[in-house]
Order: structure tokens, then sequence, then C-alpha cells
């Protein structure tokens, strides 16, 4: 895989979506960020000769960096029809190495039947109103399809994460800080831009 600083040169060509959706908090995985999870999940081994699966892909930032790591195969899966004709799009745009599938589908309830991949997920955090908790149905979905997962989570998760993975024969063995800087997306917003602190774990899962 290249270096991190490569591959994140190489994702800045992702483009952003047109009209993000509130209700599925989209937002763009900074390059930055996706290189520092994909480099960390290439040098544990858990790209390479793998199936890796992006639940909630978007404009497919994680599926078409985890492209270059050589895996056996990438899926991108996302219910919003739009996000995954981005995601087509973006993948044209960069180049990827491994020709990525994408499926629409409810990345909560994943219509693939694998029991053994690596998951890469930024999923919603659960900030809007009625969506509190909404990373805990990524996790479960992660549960159960992985070997091992990478999920971005807000500032402050780790106990929960760690509590769920417990409950759920899982084991975080990484965790580490990522900075998502933001422009003012939704007319809510009441500062320009802004730092977001998150949290990334990885868990393997018996």
């Amino acid at each position: 895989m290249a270096s991190r600083r490569t591959l994140a040169r190489r994702l800045e060509s992702v483009a952003d979506f047109d009209d993000p959706s509130v209700d599925l908090e989209q937002y763009l995985t900074p390059p930055e960020v996706a290189a520092h999870v994909l480099h960390v999940a290439s040098l544990q081994g858990d790209l390479a000769d793998r199936v890796v699966v992006d639940l909630g892909t978007g404009t497919g930032m994680l599926a078409i960096g985890a492209s270059f790591a050589a895996p056996e195969r990438v899926v991108g899966l996302d219910v919003d029809a739009d996000a995954l004709a981005r995601a087509r799009e973006n993948a044209a745009r960069v180049g990827v190495e491994v020709p990525i599938d994408w499926v629409r589908g409810d990345a909560t309830r994943p219509p693939l039947s694998l029991s053994s991949a690596t998951v890469v997920s930024n999923p919603p955090f659960g900030a809007q109103r009625g969506q509190r908790g909404a990373d805990r149905a990524f996790l479960e979905a992660a549960s159960g399809l992985a070997a091992v997962s990478y999920t971005i989570h807000n500032e402050g998760s780790q106990a929960f994460v760690e509590s769920f993975a417990d409950d759920h024969g899982g084991t975080v063995t990484h965790a580490f800080r990522a900075t998502f800087d933001l422009e003012r997306r939704f007319p809510f917003h009441e500062e320009a831009s802004r730092e977001l602190q998150t949290e990334v774990f990885r868990i393997e899962w018996a």
C-alpha cells in the first residue's frame, strides 16, 4: 500500500455530496482521516487479500482508499442511490486498483452473506434529533459480517464501544483520535467551520 501521505493526496480528488442529507448525516470523510484509518488497517494486515466492506460508503472515500491495499474484493454499501452514483464517479475520477462492487442497501441490515470481512465505516454519530445511537446499528452490522472492523465515532465513545464489543464477543484492540475539519454544511450550523474530534476503534470479532 502507498504511504499514508500519498494515499491522502490521491483521495483529495474525491468529490463531496452535491446535496447532503441531514437525516443520513452525510459528511465527507476527510482524506487525511481515511488515509490514517486505512494505513493502520494495512499495517495490521487487515486489507491485503481480504474482502473489505465499507458500510454506509457515502462518497466512497474509504472503499476507494481500500482498493489500493491489494484486497481480494471491495464492497461499498449505501442506502442512498445518489450517494452511490457519486461514489462511482469518484472511483472513476481517482482510479482504483481493485474493482469496487457498489451495492444499494441498508448498512444496518446489510444484504451480504459474509462472516470474515474487514469492515470500515464512518457511520452517523447520531447527532441529529431522533438519531441518538445511530452508530450502534452499524456496530451490530459489523459484528455479523466482520472478522475485524474499523469504525469512526464521536469523541467520548470509548466506554460505549468497548462495552458493546464485550457484549457481542468482540475486543477493542486499538483506539486512536482523528480530527475532522468541517465547513458549514447545513442551515443550522452557526460557524463557518469547526474541528470535530472523533475516535477510531479497531475491533476483533469472535
